[in-house]
Parts: C-alpha cells; sequence; structure tokens
C-alpha cells in the first residue's frame, strides 16, 4: 500500500444555519464513513443540540459569518486533528450521505486531487434555474481556467487538506467553492467529479440566494474572465490560429453574460409565471462543447466522470 493511502484520514464538515429538523439523521448517516464535524454558523434554532445528539463534533460561530467561513473553520479544524482529507456536504438534506462511499472513494484513489459530487446525471435533478445556472457557470469556469466541469456549484466535494498549503482563498459565501476550484487549477492540482444524487425535497430549503449568491460567483468569475481575455490580447497572431473559434464561442457567450444573469434572477424569482426561454439560450450559447473545438491544450488533467472504484476493504 503506498503512503497516501496508508495516511488517508477523513474528516467529514457539514456547514448548518438553522438545520435542526435534518441534521441529525444526515450526521447519524454520515458517521458510518468517517468522523463527522458540525460547524454551526450561529443557528438560532437546536441544530447543534440535534447534531452533537446524533455523534458529531461541535464547533459553533457566535453569529452567522457565511458557509464560506464556516468551511475555513472546517478546514482548520482538520488540519489540527491531521486529517488529510475534508469532505463538505450540506445539512439541509439535499445531500444523500450514502453517496460518501463513492466521493471518500475517488478522494483515495486520487490523494491530489478535489472531488466534486456531481448532481447533474439524472434528468429533472434539479430545478431549471439551478439547472442554468450551474450551466452558465460551468462554461465560464472552464473559459476562465481550462476546468471542464458538469457541476461547479455542488457542495459535495472532498478537499486534500494539502491544497490549502498551496491554495490561499481570500473570497466568502458560496463563492469560496469556485474559487477554489480556479485556484487550484492554476496550482495544477486535478478535480475529479463523480455521480451523487439531489435530493428534490430539499430544494425549498437551500440557503443559496439565487439573486444575492448568484450576483456574487457572477462577479467573481467576471474577474476571471477579464484576466483570460487579458491573456487572449497577449498573444500575438492568435485570430490566425484554430483557436480563434474557441474564441468566438466565449465572446458570444461573454457579450450576452449580462443578459443571461438577469432571465436566470427573473427565472428564479418567477418559475412559474415566465415561458423558458433561458434554457434554449443557456443550451445555445453556453455549451462547454462550444470550447473544445480548437484543441487548445489545457493546464490541467482532468479525470473523467465516472463510478470510482471501489475502496480497498
Amino acid at each position: 500500500m503506498s503512503s497516501d493511502l496508508a495516511t488517508f484520514a477523513p474528516l467529514i464538515v457539514i456547514p448548518v444555519f438553522n438545520e435542526a429538523e435534518t441534521i441529525g439523521e444526515i450526521v447519524a448517516a454520515a458517521r458510518a464513513h468517517a468522523p463527522v464535524l458540525v460547524v454551526d454558523d450561529g443557528s438560532e434554532d437546536e441544530s447543534t443540540g440535534a447534531a452533537r445528539a446524533a455523534g458529531a463534533d461541535l464547533l459553533r460561530h457566535p453569529r452567522r459569518l457565511g458557509k464560506g467561513q464556516a468551511i475555513r473553520t472546517g478546514i482548520a479544524a482538520a488540519r489540527s486533528r491531521g486529517a488529510s482529507v475534508v469532505v463538505t456536504l450540506d445539512g439541509d438534506g439535499q445531500h444523500d450521505p450514502q453517496d460518501l462511499a463513492a466521493v471518500l472513494g475517488a478522494a483515495q484513489s486520487a490523494p491530489r486531487a478535489i472531488v466534486i459530487g456531481s448532481r447533474l446525471g439524472e434528468p429533472g435533478a434539479l430545478a431549471p434555474d439551478r439547472l442554468n445556472a450551474i450551466r452558465v457557470a460551468g462554461f465560464f469556469v472552464y473559459w476562465a481556467s481550462g476546468l471542464k466541469l458538469e457541476d461547479t456549484q455542488s457542495g459535495y466535494r472532498a478537499y486534500p487538506v494539502a491544497l490549502f498549503d498551496a491554495v490561499e482563498l481570500r473570497h466568502g459565501g458560496f463563492v469560496l467553492e469556485t474559487e477554489v476550484l480556479i485556484a487550484a487549477a492554476g496550482r495544477g492540482w486535478q478535480v475529479r467529479e463523480v455521480p451523487v444524487r439531489a435530493i428534490a425535497r430539499a430544494r425549498r430549503r437551500s440557503r443559496f440566494r439565487p439573486v444575492g449568491d448568484g450576483a456574487a460567483i457572477g462577479a467573481y468569475l467576471a474577474g476571471r474572465v477579464a484576466a483570460r481575455w487579458a491573456r487572449e490580447a497577449a498573444v500575438g497572431g492568435w485570430w490566425r490560429h484554430p483557436r480563434r473559434r474557441r474564441a468566438a464561442a466565449a465572446a458570444g457567450a461573454t457579450l450576452a453574460a449580462p443578459a443571461l444573469l438577469f432571465l436566470l434572477a427573473l427565472q428564479a424569482l418567477m418559475p412559474r409565471r415566465l415561458p423558458d426561454v433561458v434554457t434554449p439560450l443557456v443550451e445555445r450559447l453556453c455549451s462547454q462543447a462550444r470550447l473544445d473545438l480548437a484543441g487548445e491544450p489545457e493546464p490541467t488533467t482532468l479525470m473523467p466522470l465516472a463510478v470510482p472504484p471501489e475502496a480497498p476493504r
């Protein structure tokens, strides 16, 4: 057995805010796979008591600091406890703890990779507004960093703790989960996706705010996209290279981005009052296949979406 596998020591970190209804069941199921740490982000209900009763270790913020800070707190705790991998999943019931076997198996077989639980394998797993937002974000993450991923916005992940020795994170909230992917790609870390289930009943309870959090992620990606365009402009004669088709596809999506973001917000706020004109636009403008045309080398080696091998018994 290699030293990487021999030292595999995961810690499951679950950020919560007012999730007393669901957190106990999630902790109990997750503990069958690895130790669990719940980071209570200033809950005003009985989340802390429910998590502790189910067997989790607890850390608590005195007030709400946001999901990003809760993850940072969990990573710091994992480092102090000697964990090699941090696995994050949500406490609201949208992630199935039974999928931890797949996520942990992939993390153990690829010690230098971030593992993302992709929710897009089942048709209709996500509401149209969330699916469209994920597709738009995935397109611009691919253009900005070279990471071709189906579900860049999934919070069901495994992070090698060593990653955070190389990557400095500056953003909080839900932006952190996008920032860490782009920062990791820039440092040569791999990213692997494995299929996980999305539990439909949890859609109503998501802490993700389509307007506020979506705008924050959009603003962060706008900066990364602008940096990519600056690099493109510095490449002499690129318009005579096959990559011009790639740039043209990205340019169309970039120019349409403000209108797309507005339509995505409307779709999230009024899903039943408007005809779905957003999905055809997103499929046309933000298909990641349009960025594959030129065969331009990417900065990272990506693992394909696949069910990971079984973990050693």
